[in-house]
């Protein structure tokens, strides 16, 4: 029998349904059924069914519908008490009381997951109000109660759903639920979080709205403290939606984790105490701590559903730890933060970091920790995180911290270890089992070693293993004061003769990770053969390869290859390292675009690469200057220690444009400052001239135009004794371009053509000075020269076809034909198309910025403003978020002429206002001028506001030796005209 009220009254048994059709009998029921094993007096039932004026035979009446209900009910369903009745379903048979049922178990439940689980089925069971179709006030009243916890259960389920990322797919049945319980404002709340979160603001702004509204016409209240809060803090940007991706950077767990139950059972309920969470995992090398973390983040991961983070920190390594603003960058970079985005100063990376993890519940793992002062700024300090620390030695300058120190695997757990690995052999030899993991001393990396050779060796028995561990070497894994070498011996001394030697080498290699290509430079071999033997080091585990094609070894595993190569010649040693530093150079040789190609070639002198054949395999320069990015400095400090300081030097300088180009500044200046560090002391005043020309590219993107210039005017003499300073003005004319100084920007961009002339030298890369000269001396009222400029750093261009050269050229062309009234705006349409299909072919998003501009500018001129505005935001689109600031401001300032010139003046000041407030923090006289000009246009010509920064404008403008603007005059004399 089952009996349902969450909804229309109904008692069905098996697939039939009991008829009960009196209006009496249904209202006697459902009273009974919302009380249920509770006796309901007769002077109750009596009110329920006629209300306050019952005939004088309701006595009678209500006994008959009693006898009517339990003609179809079962028998002893109704109970007759002397003050009432009572009915008593089973366990399962009354909807209303699994509900409840459920509701218990989901707010007990030990994780999120069970809990959204109860919740959605005891969600499940309503089809509606409690009996709808049954007026009685009593009922209503009775009814109300079951409702209300109906409604707070949705509350508590839709917490969770939000919780776990699910906004999206909750605004549905939200809505839906605020229209069925319409005053309940943490509802009305939630339904404006999951709007919120989805991306739409404005919507969920208006549900606020609507909110109001309701409470005040209903009740004649305003929204509650907590809800106008939220509204507050979402009008602020506070409340800042979280990425619907789920982001999932672990690596992946090992489908044998064993034993260890009672540890982790602790564990996990010292998670569930702290909030947020940091757990601690100190322990020997080798001991599973980061297996244990792995397999405490995959038991827990659902409580943290917007993001699971991983960064090895390199504390037990032979390269650096890595330092915490790189960390930083890693656990950004995981998170979807554009590396444009992410802030230079190690202070403000912290913070940022510490918002981004605010809004977010998440998981960090941070693996193998060098120290207390490496992982303090990573911990999130907010609440609804976990974060799981494993490291070597014991941090005690952790505040507020759990910590656990691992211990090795009992006998029991290693033996069931070695079995999950090698099979069915294990326990068909369980004296000679029990022996070899007694040797390997209940570490579990020792362990998984010994059952990677029967893995391998189908054919051994376990005693065959045990005869080969021989009697010396693993008893040293054994325990407490001995090491781990032995467990690496065993494998290293059973490999072939090539693998033994890469993996010797390998200890000589600078970067943490590697390819087959790095692998074949090194140990000078083919690729395909590099790629076999590291096929054969992954599979005894020497090797991991935490994503295709690309391999590391473990730190412990580092330093016994580190100690194996300390073993060979150390004239081997160099030469091998010499080659992979040689790879490394040509690697990123690889990555510069034609426009760039000739002048790295000239600075490093046309060498040749070593290995021509590994370049020729080279699929994906770029994609190899990302993976081997963070060890860039390592490649430097082992080309200064073995007196390789042309490597020192030349590797920064190949990997420039590479990482100029995709935002990499903080890599960029670190890089060449390294670089500096060791090339003059050691007097290299040619390879000091070239790294200090490029550092200053890194400050000059930063805003640091005296840095820039200092470090550009001390390469310029040790460059022109060898008759290569040319460059330095070209860049010189760019920083001066910036900081609006356009007669000493022409006269730098002038030089640079001269001393190329003066010192007869190939034409390095004129592309950049070309583009000055046509700025500066359009800006300057030298329209027609411009484009003269414009047309050589074409015509160059397609000498080099560098398509960068070639779509920035295009659209200087066609931009100053078009100013000169050569031709029309609809022909230098045809400009801007065929640059922006180049620029998005190439994958050149600031070209593709410049040209979504140009166009806008073309559209304004022919009318069609409301498709200029649409160009105008694509070029803002991509152009703030790669902070470039120069560009920005021309573009806000275009963006507000449009405006102005459409008739919108009130927006047009706006974005006016905004392109002044970035040209100032930038420190761009220029955009600032333009901005202010416009601004005065906003107003009325006679406006004291108008008048004033009309001037100041003009000021500008004659500081900067500008006098017209595409053919307006902007001088001192012309200030006042309107």
């Amino acid at each position: 029998m089952r009996y349902r009220i969450l909804g229309p009254l109904s008692v069905t048994e098996g697939e039939r349904t009991v008829a009960i059709t009196a209006t009496r009998d249904r209202i006697v029921l459902a009273m009974l059924l919302l009380r249920p094993g509770r006796v309901v007096g007769v002077a109750e039932l009596t009110e329920a069914v006629w209300g306050a004026d019952p005939p004088a035979t309701a006595r009678g009446q209500l006994q008959t519908c009693v006898s009517r209900l339990r003609r179809v009910l079962p028998a002893g369903a109704i109970h007759s008490d002397p003050a009432g009745y009572r009915i008593r379903p089973g366990e399962d048979e009354l909807d209303a009381t699994v509900f409840l049922r459920l509701v218990e178990q989901a707010k007990t439940a030990a994780d999120p997951g069970t809990a959204r689980s109860s919740y959605r089925g005891a969600l499940d069971l309503w089809r509606g109000p409690v009996c709808p179709e049954i007026d009685a006030p009593a009922v209503r009243a009775a009814a109300a109660v079951l409702d209300d916890r109906h409604a707070a259960a949705v509350e508590d389920w839709a917490d969770l759903e939000l919780d776990a990322g699910q906004a999206r797919e909750l605004l549905g049945e939200l809505a839906g639920w605020v229209d069925r319980f319409p005053l309940r404002e943490r509802l009305r709340g939630q339904l404006m979080t999951a709007l919120y979160r989805s991306g739409r603001q404005a919507d969920a702004l208006a549900e606020f709205r609507r909110t109001r509204d309701v409470l005040r016409d209903e009740l004649g209240i305003e929204p509650g403290p907590e809800l106008q809060e939220l509204h507050r803090s979402m009008l602020a940007g506070e409340n800042r939606p979280v990425a619907s991706r789920a982001v999932r950077c672990l690596p992946r767990t090992v489908g044998d984790f064993t034993g260890r139950e009672a540890l982790v059972g602790r564990l996990l309920g010292r998670i569930a105490a702290a909030d947020p969470a940091v757990l601690v995992i100190d322990g020997m090398a080798g001991s599973g701590k980061t297996t244990l973390a792995l397999h405490l983040a995959a038991r827990v991961g659902d409580r943290f559903p917007d993001a699971h983070l991983y960064v090895d920190l390199r504390g037990y390594s032979d390269q650096p730890p890595v330092e915490p603003a790189a960390a930083l960058i890693v656990l950004l970079r995981q998170l979807g933060v554009a590396a444009a985005d992410i802030p230079l100063e190690p202070v403000d990376r912290i913070g940022f970091w510490r918002t981004e993890v605010a809004r977010r519940r998440l998981l960090v793992i941070l693996d193998n920790a060098a120290s207390s002062a490496q992982i303090n700024d990573l911990l999130p300090s907010s609440p609804g995180s976990l974060t799981l620390v494993t490291t070597r030695r014991r941090l005690a300058g952790v505040d507020g911290v759990r910590v656990e120190s691992l211990p090795l695997l009992d006998a029991d757990e290693a033996v069931e270890l070695l079995e999950r690995i090698a099979g069915d052999r294990v326990a068909a030899e369980p004296e000679a089992a029990a022996e070899v993991v007694r040797r390997c001393g209940g570490l579990p990396l020792a362990v998984r070693l010994a059952g990677a050779r029967l893995v391998h060796r189908p054919r051994w028995r376990v005693a065959d293993l045990l005869n080969r561990m021989g009697g010396t070497a693993l008893p040293e894994l054994t325990a407490e004061d001995r090491t781990v070498t032995g467990a690496f011996s065993l494998t290293y001394q059973q490999l072939p003769e090539l693998p033994r030697r890469v993996f010797r080498l390998l200890g000589v290699y600078p970067g943490a990770r590697f390819d087959a290509l790095a692998v074949a430079a090194l140990a000078g071999i083919s690729a395909d053969e590099a790629a076999e033997v590291l096929d054969d080091l992954v599979d005894v585990h020497l090797v991991d390869e935490p994503e295709p094609g690309v391999f590391r070894l473990h730190d412990l595993l580092r330093q016994y290859a580190g100690a194996l190569a300390g073993e060979l010649p150390a004239l081997e040693r160099i030469e091998a390292l010499v080659q992979a530093l040689d790879l490394q150079l040509h690697a990123l040789v690889a990555t510069t675009s034609p426009g760039f190609m000739e002048s790295l070639l000239d600075d490093l002198g046309d060498r040749k690469p070593g290995r021509p054949d590994l370049l020729a395999a080279l699929s994906d320069p770029i994609a190899r200057l990302e993976q081997q990015r963070p060890d860039l400095a390592a490649f430097v400090e082992a080309a200064a220690g073995v007196g390789r300081l042309d490597y020192a030097w030349q590797i920064p300088r190949a990997a420039w444009a590479g990482l100029f180009s995709r935002a990499y500044m903080d890599d960029v200046r670190d890089l060449h400052l390294l670089a500096m560090s060791k090339v003059e002391p050691a007097g290299d005043r040619f390879g000091a001239a070239v790294t200090a020309n490029y550092l200053a590219s890194a400050y000059a993107r930063a805003g640091e135009h005296e840095k820039a210039e200092r470090f550009l005017l001390l390469s310029a003499q040790p460059l022109e004794d060898v008759g290569k300073s040319a460059n330095v003005y070209s860049n010189l004319a760019m920083i001066y371009r910036q900081q609006g100084r356009f007669p000493e920007s022409l006269e730098a961009a002038l030089t640079f053509f001269r001393k190329a002339a003066v010192h007869r030298m190939r034409m390095r890369n004129p592309a950049p000075a070309l583009a000055t000269l046509s700025v500066v001396l359009h800006r300057m009222g030298r329209t027609g020269e411009a484009l003269r400029y414009a047309r050589i750093r074409l015509i160059r261009g397609t000498d080099l076809r560098d398509p960068g050269m070639i779509a920035g050229s295009l659209l200087a062309v066609g931009r100053l034909r078009f100013v000169l009234g050569e031709i029309t705006a609809e022909r230098a349409l045809h400009y801007v198309d065929h640059a922006t299909r180049l620029a998005r072919r190439s994958g050149l998003p600031s070209v593709l910025a410049d040209a979504y501009n140009d166009r806008a500018v073309l559209l304004r001129a022919l009318g069609r403003y409301a498709e200029a505005e649409a160009e105008h935001r694509r070029s803002l689109d991509f152009t703030i978020p790669a902070r470039d600031a120069l560009h920005e401001v021309e573009f806000r300032n275009e963006y507000a002429s449009t405006l102005l010139v459409s008739g919108d003046v009130r927006a047009a000041r706006a974005m006016f206002e905004q392109a002044l407030r970035a040209g100032t923090a930038a420190r761009l006289p220029y955009g600032i001028a333009n901005a202010k000009a416009g601004l005065a246009a906003c107003l009325d010509h006679d406006d004291p506001e108008a008048v004033r920064l009309r001037a100041e404008a003009c000021e500008l403008f004659d500081r900067m030796g500008i006098t017209t603007i595409d053919g307006r005059p902007v001088n001192g004399r012309e200030r006042m005209k309107p």
